[in-house]
């Protein structure tokens, strides 16, 4: 089975929609999946990622089934640097605070922190990756251990609409490691696809693996830019982009 995990267009936040680039993103890629035999489409809640599924569905005269735990990641935390100031989401942190705490490496003490457990964040990633095994196990796979029982052995194509946090909450599932690795050394453009495509190397027990990341090739026929909402400054001195 071949999974594709792609992220909203470049975002309106104001709006829960997409900026004129971001409906530019959305075309070509729905261009590029109504090429494929897709078995289902899955989307999120948000105005965003259902924009962003709409030009692919409408192309392809499907239908999306939405749940709301494919959402961008909720909870918020009082992250060190803000305590007393604001709440900021649990999964944007700065690299010198973070890397402090030997536990957020760790795929089973990743949430157990102080920070962690006063926002709620272990069970509202226990809600998301509940919701993704149940998707997985209809589609043929079950979740046993730390692999996939594949029970109903296939090639389909199944595709999530969805955000780049929710993202990092599905792969770091699919690979056993802690989201926090992901969500600090990975960056998905707006409108990327990640790939990934189980193994079955002895009958019956099956992994996936990842064959490409935020994958943007669809923007390459029309030279279309990638965002820069994916990411902050590449150096500190550039003015243009986002710091924090």
């Amino acid at each position: 089975m071949r999974l594709l995990i792609i992220r909203h267009g470049d975002p309106d936040y104001g709006r829960d929609s997409l900026t004129e680039k971001g409906w530019r993103e959305a075309a070509l890629l729905a261009e590029r999946i109504s090429k494929l035999d897709v078995a289902a489409f899955y989307v999120s809640p948000l105005g965003r990622a259902k924009d962003t599924a709409s030009l692919t569905l409408k192309k392809m005269n499907r239908e999306a089934v939405e749940y709301e735990w494919l959402q961008e990641f909720p909870p918020t935390i009082q992250r060190p640097d803000t305590v007393g100031v604001r709440r900021t989401i649990a999964w944007d942190w700065l690299p010198q605070d973070w890397t402090k705490e030997e536990a957020y490496f760790r795929r089973d003490q990743w949430a157990d922190t102080e920070i962690m457990q006063e926002g709620d964040v272990g069970e509202a990633y226990r809600q998301v990756i509940r919701g993704f095994d149940n998707v997985l196990a209809n589609h043929g796979y079950i979740r046993d251990g730390e692999y996939y029982k594949a029970e109903r052995p296939n090639r389909d194509t199944i595709v999530f609409f969805c955000h780049f946090g929710l993202e990092c909450v599905l792969l770091s599932r699919l690979m056993n490691v802690s989201p926090m690795i992901l969500w600090h050394h990975t960056c998905a453009a707006p409108a990327s696809v990640t790939t990934l495509i189980t193994e079955e190397r002895r009958q019956g027990k099956a992994s996936f693996r990842m064959s490409a990341f935020g994958d943007i090739s669809h923007f390459y026929p029309e030279e279309e830019e990638p965002s820069l909402s994916a990411r902050f400054c590449e150096t500190f001195d550039c003015a243009r982009e986002r710091h924090d």
